[in-house]
């Protein structure tokens, strides 16, 4: 099993800070504890209660959110938490023991929302259930992910995106959506309420897509590719993820002046995709980066 990585995610509260771990530590359920002797049922909450400045300690999915007494602030104590948190769950340390009662839980429910690919359905769920993005095309390729593994076994299922709170499937076209998309809907719905693992908790490690290996990867690029990937992220990005679907920065050449993109979820094999890529994110790269881009070559997921 891959190590687990903190990360320090400031709120819009100044007294509570979250820190993010790369992997689920409940299973869709939160918790919230006031006091050391409230916390019995979490070892770990308890542990942060003996820090002194630790007021109340909340729990959900991937993250821990800690709200502090006014004794200090968050600058000059969080990366210790961080730290703390950290060697705490690489040393086996216990989140949740069975007998603790989560707050009452809003009940998973899950959407089915078109995308412009007409071979493409995105099912949406009101909780987060992956901490990175990940794309299988075959059950082989699926074996970090429960989840999709599972989907594969509906034979008109041809690949599974998953995001931070949707699955995007690709059929076959022997299937009809209006066919089908009930039955995938209510098993996606009940496989996340039944709490169990929608990817892997080591898969993205074992995939290379865990926060630390992304920003390694990054700080690898040379310069103009850095301001590409951060032109993806900021403008294009959230845009396919809403049609469901992505778009990942494959490489730069210089000397022709080309970028090579990764299409993903819903962008793959799009008729859209192409009109999109020459028309927008071409022309939008050209313009923020005169000089540097003439083309972009799409890759289909």
């Amino acid at each position: 099993m891959s190590n687990f990585k903190v990360s320090v995610q400031e709120t819009s509260n100044n007294t509570i800070v979250k820190f993010e771990v790369n992997q689920f530590i409940t299973k869709h359920q939160s918790f919230e504890f006031k006091n050391v002797d409230d916390a019995k049922p979490s070892p770990l909450a308890q542990q942060l209660f003996y820090l002194p400045f630790v007021k109340k300690v909340y729990i959900s999915g991937n993250f821990v959110a800690v709200e502090r007494y006014d004794i200090v602030e968050w600058k000059d104590v969080q990366d210790e938490v961080a730290q703390q948190i950290e060697t705490y769950l690489n040393d086996g340390g216990k989140v949740i023991t069975e007998e603790a009662t989560p707050k009452k839980q809003t009940p998973v429910t899950v959407y089915a929302e078109a995308t412009p690919n007409p071979a493409v359905m995105k099912f949406v769920a009101n909780k987060k259930i992956a901490t990175a993005m990940f794309e299988f095309t075959s059950i082989d390729d699926a074996k970090l992910s429960p989840l999709a593994t599972e989907l594969f076994h509906f034979p008109f299922v041809k690949s599974v995106f998953i995001e931070e709170n949707y699955v995007s499937l690709t059929k076959y076209d022997r299937a009809e959506w209006q066919d089908i998309t009930v039955e995938l809907r209510e098993f996606i719905r009940n496989f996340i309420a039944d709490g169990k693992d929608i990817v892997l908790p080591e898969a993205a490690e074992k995939m290379e897509k865990s926060v630390t290996q992304l920003d390694r990867k990054f700080e690898g690029l040379d310069d103009t590719s850095k301001e590409i990937v951060n032109i993806l992220e900021e403008y294009v990005k959230p845009a396919v993820a809403s049609d469901g679907g992505n778009i990942q920065f494959i490489g730069y050449d210089a000397d022709v002046k080309n970028v090579s993109v990764l299409l993903q979820g819903a962008c793959s094999g799009c008729p859209s995709s192409t009109f999109t890529l020459k028309n927008g994110i071409e022309n939008m790269l050209k313009q923020m980066l005169p000089g540097k881009v003439e083309t972009v070559e799409a890759i289909n997921g």
